[in-house]
């Protein structure tokens, strides 16, 4: 089928076509500008990454992705990606507003349940300008999947960025198995319903033209049917116990099948990656400033959802309250850069930075730093915390999945307390070995936090180690495979 054009789009056909696709807004590489604009890739991270890398030479696939930087675009226009990948030249302006208006700052605060509802949402005319956007990009992205696409392909969708592309590539080629996959929660039906109507309802057909729908856990799959429930009249049902699903949706003549794939760490590169020379350095320079002391460790984007703030409070609140641990314990807080293009998150990091200046001051000494903060990403050094760690705190608002409470016990060197919200995604999978917590209960957290800090030696070990067993049990490439699996199953 020849590729169309979406409006807000641009860019060169794809160079070949696959019997298997993935769509993701973030590509598995990434390009940068020299001095002279001379354009150098660098390979992109992350389980997406070690997925697609899991289907094998044997069979071929195309990776249909969103070009996000100046030199993206270049590389693009130019056609400097690899045949395998297919980078989309979307108009900056459409990318914008459907990125940060809608899919960062409406989708991922409905699922994350973040709105200080007195004041926001306001969906008044801007917010119709960029959900024609948000419209235009998922267009852009179906038409290239259905120029990409074998007969019969499996198209795998990933995430709340794509949410309208299943049923957009459904009615362009209803040849083609589709699968979409939600990284994020899925808000309850009462929340959900912060939306506009009909853009509830076209966030559910557009999921709902795929042929299975994804999940990191069955509370997030459970919330998106009763949303279909509730907003459409569609009908769920469960699914037969042999059969490779949770739940079905019938909608306007169509079933979707609803799957459960709890995405894991990956131990072998984790435990490899971690006793590299530039993380023995950085746990080194890490242990002269902590000495003998104990260690709560934090590593997280300063994502509104991570919580961090009140994780900070809870910590000032233990030392307020528990003077024995003054001078014993220091609290390590990586806290890296995330969407610092919304006045939200600018807003956030400087509380973050403010609260833990606040700590130091009321209890710092000239040989004690109580915080250790730091707010530039450095993932050696964060694996050189994670080896360093007697407690690992983890206490999002709302997570998807949370794969730091997942890979600090694979890389502790001698066992870790976690401490763990239970609206971490992860909490399905860890909370029988964890400490778990209310994410706003500060003064509860602190109480998790001194349990944490005294846990025995041998019992921290047990349960890191069941930890790290539980967190791995379904890795990137299996978490991938599994997927394809059971969508080509069903043809």
């Amino acid at each position: 089928m020849a590729p169309t054009t979406a409006p807000g789009s641009a860019g060169s056909a794809p160079r070949r076509t696959a019997p298997i696709v993935l769509a993701s807004n973030r590509g598995p590489v990434s390009f940068s500008v020299g001095d002279e604009g001379t354009l150098t890739p660098r390979r992109g991270g992350g389980g997406l990454v070690s997925g697609l890398s899991a289907i094998g030479t044997e069979q071929e696939s195309v990776w249909v992705c969103a070009a996000l930087s100046d030199g993206d675009r270049a590389a693009a226009r130019q056609g400097l990606t690899d045949p395998d990948v297919h980078m989309l030249d979307i108009d900056p302006g459409t990318f914008t507003r459907a990125y940060n208006g809608i899919a960062n700052s409406t989708l991922w605060f409905v699922h994350h349940l973040l709105y200080d509802t007195p004041t926001k949402p306001v969906f008044g005319a801007n917010f119709r300008r960029e959900w024609a956007s948000y419209e235009a990009y998922n267009r852009a992205f179906a038409d290239a999947l259905a120029a990409c696409a074998e007969p019969g392909a499996a198209v795998l969708v990933q995430d709340y960025h794509l949410s309208l592309t299943p049923r957009l590539l459904r009615e362009l080629r209803p040849d083609v198995r589709i699968g979409h996959f939600s990284h994020t929660p899925w808000a309850p039906p009462d929340y959900y319903r912060l939306l506009p109507d009909d853009v509830a309802a076209d966030v559910l057909r557009g999921i709902l033209g795929a042929d299975r729908a994804g999940f990191l856990t069955e509370r997030w799959a459970r919330s998106f049917a009763a949303c279909c429930e509730a907003v459409l009249g569609a009908e769920v049902g469960e699914v037969a116990p042999d059969a490779d699903g949770l739940l079905s949706i019938t909608y306007e003549g169509r079933t979707t099948v609803v799957g459960v794939h709890p995405l894991g760490a990956d131990a072998g590169f984790l435990r490899e990656r971690a006793h590299r020379s530039d993380v023995d350095a950085r746990l080194a320079a890490l242990r002269e400033q902590v000495g003998d002391r104990r260690t709560v460790v934090r590593v997280d984007r300063t994502e509104l959802s991570k919580n961090i703030v009140r994780g900070l409070l809870a910590y000032q609140h233990l030392l307020r309250t528990r003077p024995e641990w003054l001078d014993r314990v220091v609290h390590i807080a990586f806290a890296y850069p995330s969407r610092h293009d919304l006045p939200e998150y600018r807003e956030y990091t400087a509380a973050v930075l403010r609260t833990a200046q606040e700590i130091n001051d009321e209890f710092g000494t000239p040989s004690w730093q109580p915080v250790i903060l730091h707010v530039n990403d450095d993932f050696p050094r964060s694996l050189a915390a994670y080896r360093l760690a007697d407690v690992a705190l983890v206490n999002p608002i709302r997570d998807g999945m949370n794969l730091v409470a997942k890979e600090v016990p694979v890389v502790s060197d001698r066992g870790v307390a976690l401490v763990l919200s239970r609206e971490a995604g992860a909490f399905a999978e860890l909370g029988e070995d964890s400490l778990t917590v209310n994410p706003y209960d500060v003064i509860a957290t602190a109480d998790a936090l001194a349990a944490a800090l005294v846990m025995p030696e041998e019992e921290r070990a047990s349960r890191s180690k069941r930890l790290a067993e539980a967190g791995t049990a379904l890795p990137p490439t299996e978490w991938f495979l599994q997927q394809l699996r059971a969508l080509t199953a069903g043809r």
